[in-house]
């Protein structure tokens, strides 16, 4: 492993080929291979079932041909022993194989492939370099069809009665940008569904978005598929709701495969001795959602159930949490701090520039020319060593560039790569490592900006990466060394909002060792759960949030402040300052971070009669009814005849009532289980009443699908309507009226209800005084936006401020909790340190200040405030922490709060909070005078890039 330098050339002299499983057998790899371009570490291996000498006894090409001696055929698999405190299993999933469908002739019809098939054809990565060209006969694909539930919500060939969840999502994503990749104005996409599930924040408007960019979606589901004529494309027969049926040729035909567990994730569950649910999925409960049935044992991901990459990784982030409360005890005492040497001064140092092009694979490549970038950036001004890598972030090349630096004196460094708001952090510390202040790198985002945008005009694409690459130049050669402030953390957390998803992350954080807040605005915890009878998997509530309250309100750690509110907040990450009021008394406290759990609530309805008549309600109304009775049963309990339901002869459900809709053009994702789970409740007391769910789709993703099909074996009635041709509903004496026109029998239906129940939007409680104090951001309905939704989906995007449960987007119990706990997880990361950095990029105040306030207004954050300073003092002599060589960068804020008294010399200025300081610039771009710059962007610097830019 220490030998290689991953040159290839072991795997270009192999002569055995094989089919590549990472592109789906698509394509062919060397027995000799990397499995994936940016593997860690990027090292060859030897597949030892392929190679012919291991099978036969003979070749050894590799061998021969390896420049550094790095193949051993000696090597040999060794197992090894660690002690651990307590173990997370992340196995993931297994693909479906449609191969069992005859039906579909998934490899029989070469123009019929899977949606990872689809995915490695799309992919800049994959075998035609993101060139989309159909199996058959190597044309680019005009008309292309997606085939939806494919291995899911089948329970003859399959055996897979769950919906995968991410299916309906990833044939949109698909649909689109297949658009992206063809060319001309004859482009179709056809997606053939079910019930279109978009469930996810966002999703809903992806899926709309999809419907204006010409995607079409057609409510079917074909039954076989054919070859085209001549064996090109398929040709598709499927009959529509109304019982038309059509025949159709599309130029290829996407299978969107489910997720199903695999034979190594349950041999693992057998090896840890954990309980596998019926679908081979690890067992867990909706309040404990992270535990397997064995302590100490934890799961995440598809492992739980089949989910998205944002659930999946803030249920990462929850198992983390629980792991890390059982070894609270030994946290640190096997840990130790990177150790970084100190950098070398280079403020006496003429320029010397390094450029590294990265090919990133064929992710550049495959448009712009590389090599003629790399030859270009030797020419510019200051630049004395370049290099064109494959992958410019690999381990390998890391070790490169940093000797590199020393070898040729680089101080410092142009990445030409992809974007530095994933990548920066990985080059800086290569440049620390090498002894280079961590901040003398530049990157030219020539693949996000360049390469991704411009695939057909490479020529063009090519000339771009040289004006970028010269920019960036430009700008590093009058960049300077930056240093970060040291702050200390406060390690107490506060936890805005006391329901379930407050309490628990309250807890989570309070079970490691930091003292925690919680702040209720009502006069008791509880929050929507104090309504809720059962859980979606039927598990009782109030025991368990009578006892999450007992825990909370005994915890030595937690301290509870019932009808308080936040009224003002300073300071940042690590240590912020809040004025609360209790009760009507104002409290100032100090704490590190913040997690936001301040809920939502069920909409009110504002049609079908709802406020009219008693029996219109809403979900929760009609659980206080319905619920009550099948509790108390549970508990062996006379339930309370008040308000009890009496068998009724009819109940309906609508669905959507307030969600999809202009005002809320989102999925609420909760009310189509609740309404199943409750039908289903319904029919097993009272079988002999009827039950009629009229929805727009019914969207019981992932194992809740179970009950969609238990709801219509027990005969709950499910009746489909479109937004265009909602229900009508008519209060009458001895009954309510609701009409809707069946799709499949195209008529009108008249329904006699004694119960109308409204599935009624959950709309975000109120964020705006959040929003406003700690300056984070909201979705346009008033949900809290996380940093990012896939790879931050708790962070906020302001530092130190972490998001949980309904006040993020509708989720149910189970969810909520995962939510909470990944939350906590995160903030431990904060609370755990006693000092942290802060970023330097952040604004100074020049001598050109004349204290206008103009910034002071502008500044979102706060951060920027007038005091009074001396006048007469000399601020070129002022002691100065950065290494910036400009007068510009001698600020007042360097005085050191020292008091001068020279006969009234003193006059207004600005100083910066660094705390708060989040660098966006606005404060630079309003001053008049120059006199506030931002570390990292000075107008020199601005004005090199610009000059090179125009050159």
């Amino acid at each position: 492993m220490e030998k290689c330098i991953a040159c290839g050339l072991c795997a270009e002299k192999c002569p055995k080929k094989v089919d590549d499983e990472f592109n789906m057998g698509i394509s062919k790899r060397k027995a000799v291979y990397i499995k994936y371009g940016q593997a860690v570490p990027l090292k060859y291996a030897i597949d030892p079932e392929q190679c012919i000498y291991l099978t036969r006894g003979k070749c050894r090409a590799c061998e021969k041909f390896c420049p550094t001696g790095a193949i051993n055929f000696e090597d040999k698999e060794e197992i090894v022993t660690i002690d651990v405190g307590s173990v997370i299993l992340a196995p993931g999933f297994k693909p479906f194989d449609p191969s069992v469908y005859d039906v579909y002739g998934y490899g029989k019809i070469e123009d019929v492939v899977t949606s990872l098939d689809y995915e490695r054809l799309l992919s800049a990565s994959g075998p035609n370099m993101g060139h989309l060209i159909r199996p058959s006969d190597h044309q680019e694909p005009k008309k292309i069809a997606w085939l939806q539930c494919v291995g899911s919500r089948n329970n003859n060939r399959c055996d897979n009665t769950y919906c995968s969840s991410v299916c309906c999502m990833y044939a949109i994503k698909q649909a689109l940008v297949t658009a992206e990749h063809l060319s001309g104005d004859d482009i179709s996409q056809t997606i053939f569904f079910m019930d279109l599930r978009s469930h996810g924040k966002d999703f809903e408007g992806y899926y709309e978005n999809a419907k204006t960019k010409g995607v079409n979606f057609v409510r079917a589901r074909p039954h076989t598929i054919d070859p085209g004529p001549e064996g090109v494309g398929v040709s598709i027969r499927f009959t529509t709701e109304t019982g038309e049926t059509f025949e159709e040729l599309f130029d290829m035909a996407v299978l969107s495969i489910g997720l199903e567990a695999s034979g190594d994730s349950m041999a693992l569950a057998d090896t840890f001795g954990i309980e596998l649910d019926m679908h081979h999925f690890a067992k867990t409960g909706s309040f404990e959602p992270v535990n397997s049935s064995r302590t100490g044992v934890f799961v995440t991901g598809a492992f739980q159930a089949p989910k998205a990459i944002p659930r999946s990784v803030a249920q990462a982030s929850a198992a983390a949490s629980s792991a890390a409360t059982l070894l609270a005890d030994a946290r640190g005492s096997m840990t130790r701090n990177k150790e970084w040497p100190e950098p070398r001064d280079i403020r006496g140092e003429t320029p010397a520039i390094g450029v590294f092009v990265c090919s990133c694979g064929i992710n550049i490549s495959n448009v712009v020319d590389v090599e003629a970038v790399a030859k270009y950036a030797a020419t510019l001004p200051n630049v004395v060593h370049v290099e064109n890598n494959l992958f410019t972030c690999s381990a390998d090349t890391q070790e490169l560039i940093a000797e590199k630096i020393k070898e040729h004196g680089l101080n410092r460094i142009v990445i030409a790569a992809c974007t530095p708001r994933t990548h920066e952090p990985l080059f800086q510390e290569t440049l620390k490592d090498a002894k280079l202040n961590g901040f003398m790198v530049e990157m030219a985002n020539i693949r996000n900006q360049n390469a991704w945008v411009h695939q057909r005009e490479p020529e063009k694409a090519t000339q771009k990466a040289k004006d970028q690459v010269r920019m960036a130049v430009a700008k590093i050669t009058y960049s300077s060394p930056l240093n970060q402030e040291t702050l200390n953390v406060t390690p107490k957390a506060l936890v805005v909002g006391g329901g379930i998803a407050g309490m628990t992350s309250a807890l989570a954080i309070a079970d490691q060792g930091f003292e925690t807040l919680i702040m209720e605005k009502n006069n008791t915890l509880g929050g929507n759960a104090l309504a809720l009878k059962m859980s979606f998997r039927g598990e009782i509530v109030k025991p368990m949030l009578d006892g999450l309250i007992e825990k909370v309100s005994t915890h030595p750690k937690i301290s509870v402040a019932t009808e308080a509110t936040l009224k003002y907040v300073s300071g940042s990450v690590g240590n912020f300052k809040s004025e609360i009021s209790i009760n009507g008394t104002l409290k100032q406290i100090q704490y590190g971070v913040a997690v936001m759990a301040i809920g939502g609530r069920e909409g009110v309805p504002t049609e079908y009669h709802y406020g009219e008549d008693r029996r219109v309600m809403t979900h929760l109304e009609f659980d206080a009814q319905v619920m009550e009775s099948i509790v108390a049963e549970s508990e062996k309990a006379a339930a309370p005849d008040k308000g009890k339901m009496e068998n009724p002869q009819s109940v309906v459900f609508i669905q959507c009532v307030g969600s999809r809709e202009p005002e809320r053009p989102y999925c609420s994702r909760i009310c189509c289980v609740h309404s199943v789970k409750t039908a289903i409740q319904i029919k097993e007391k009272s079988p002999e009443t009827q039950v009629f769910i009229l929805n727009r789709d019914i969207r019981t993703y992932g194992v809740w699908e179970d009950y969609y099909q238990k709801a219509r074996e027990l005969g709950v009635i499910f009746i489909r309507y479109e937004v265009e041709r909602k229900p009508v509903v008519n209060l009458e004496e001895n009954h309510i009226a609701v009409k809707v026109t069946d799709p499949i029998l195209q008529l009108p239906l008249d329904i006699e209800a004694d119960y109308l129940v409204l599935a009624s939007g959950v709309i975000p409680n109120q964020s705006r005084d959040l929003v406003e104090v700690f300056k984070c951001s909201a979705s346009a309905e008033g949900f809290l936006n996380e940093a990012h939704p896939k790879l931050r989906p708790v962070d906020m995007s302001v530092d130190g401020l972490f998001v949980a449960g309904m006040c993020n987007y509708p989720k149910p119990i189970d969810e909520a909790i995962e939510q909470a706990k990944a939350a906590a997880s995160r903030a431990c990361v904060v609370l755990s340190k006693e000092t942290m950095k802060l970023d330097a990029v952040k604004s100074f105040v020049t001598d050109k200040c004349d204290g206008c306030a103009l910034c002071v207004d502008v500044c979102p954050y706060n951060a920027i405030s007038l005091e009074t300073v001396d006048s007469s003092l000399d601020l070129e002599s002022a002691s100065y922490a950065e290494t910036e060589k400009c007068k510009d960068s001698v600020v007042a804020t360097t005085l050191n709060g020292e008091s001068h008294n020279l006969n009234g010399s003193f006059h207004r200025r600005i100083v910066t909070d660094s705390a708060l300081c989040k660098g966006c610039g606005i404060c630079f771009a309003t001053c008049p005078k120059e006199g506030i710059m931002v570390h990292g962007f000075t107008m020199n610097e601005l004005k090199a890039q610009v000059t090179a830019a125009i050159a």
